[in-house]
């Protein structure tokens, strides 16, 4: 990577999550979005309950780019799970005020997809896959 590189557009726009956010709905708890330094990396961090299952652990979001590489068209996650050892990959999507978050690949049956409100401060969605899903309401509380 040069030292003049710079993070990729599509990822700043990502900025509108950064913070602390309470979830309510089908699934409970906190997240917080906090850019990683040099901007090249957002990290989500979560800690909720959806029903009996805690799930708690991070998420690494940005453009993969190996060495001597163009940064990938998409933006790529990667979770790490601390209960139970998963690791989850994922591709966000923010179009307008639509927030698509893909599991595996953009196209999936299995996705979340939420929408801001005017103010940016709320996102209300909902996580869909084959057989199933859950609504939740996302508030920001810093």
């Amino acid at each position: 990577m040069s030292e003049n590189a710079s993070p990729r557009p599509d990822l700043k726009n990502l900025e509108r999550l950064i913070g602390t956010w309470q979830v309510s709905g089908e699934a409970q708890g906190q997240i917080r979005y906090e850019w990683m330094e040099g901007g090249f990396f957002l990290v989500q961090h979560f800690d909720l309950m959806h029903g009996a299952r805690r799930n708690k652990g991070i998420e690494v979001i940005g453009h993969l780019q190996g060495l001597g590489e163009a940064p990938s068209p998409e933006i790529r996650t990667r979770v790490y799970s601390f209960f139970d050892g998963l690791t989850l990959d994922y591709v966000y999507e923010l179009e307008g005020d639509t927030l698509t978050i893909w599991g595996g690949e953009k196209g999936s049956p299995a996705y979340y997809q939420a929408t801001f409100s005017a103010d940016g401060n709320t996102l209300t969605g909902a996580w869909v896959w084959p057989g199933g899903g859950y609504a939740t309401t996302t508030t920001r509380v810093k």
